[in-house]
């Protein structure tokens, strides 16, 4: 199962629904609407098990939208720690844990391995370096309507071999990077011919 947000552009719902059967996310009055259709503030994806927002566990507005955004390597779980779900924490136990300030860290970090991640925000480059292949990008260069850019980690998800972009990340200033640092890992990128937006991370449930 693979979960996306209804605003997904049609053309990446399409190509997803030829690899797995798809679960759209549709808006809620639960958060603030800018995310609210963002599979990423209602479900953490512990490799493949999704830990999933009770009712009542979120809130309207930060923090308390950000309960279940956190990312999972395979081997580390990166999240505000002060922030997120302590049934998440529980279920995430048997992972080491980095902690960030950044309370979107989902929505900030593409996971691209269980030692490969790439961000543009220099909080979660500093706390991870030490310990994972960390890619930095510049800042902005992506949609997501109501704010001035959006954020890496929402654009995208990965599903079996292949790194699934919402656009076209070889057109942000940083691309070739991007492109070169993924197909070191072995990865096939998939991105199509839109402009990249960041739709709440492509989420893929075992």
């Amino acid at each position: 199962m693979i979960h996306v947000s209804e605003k997904a552009d049609r053309k990446l719902i399409e190509y997803l629904s030829r690899l797995d059967s798809v679960s759209i996310v549709k808006s809620t009055d639960t958060v603030y609407p800018q995310v609210s259709s963002h599979p990423d503030i209602y479900m953490c994806s512990l490799d493949g098990r999704i830990i999933s927002a009770a009712e009542g566990e979120l809130t309207y507005r930060y923090p308390g939208n950000c309960r279940f955004n956190a990312a999972c390597t395979g081997k580390y779980l990166i999240a505000n720690m002060d922030i997120i779900s302590p049934r998440l924490k529980e279920a995430a136990a048997s992972y080491e844990f980095i902690h960030v300030r950044q309370g979107y860290a989902k929505c900030s970090i593409a996971c691209i391995d269980e030692t490969h991640i790439i961000t543009s925000d220099e909080g979660i480059y500093l706390a991870c370096r030490d310990r994972l292949d960390v890619l930095r990008i510049r800042s902005g260069h992506i949609i997501l309507p109501g704010f001035n850019y959006g954020f890496i980690g929402g654009t995208c998800g990965r599903i079996g071999d292949r790194i699934i972009f919402n656009g076209k990340v070889t057109d942000h200033p940083d691309g070739r990077e991007i492109t070169e640092f993924i197909h070191g890992t072995g990865l096939e990128l998939i991105e199509f011919d839109y402009p990249l937006t960041d739709i709440g991370s492509i989420i893929y449930e075992r």
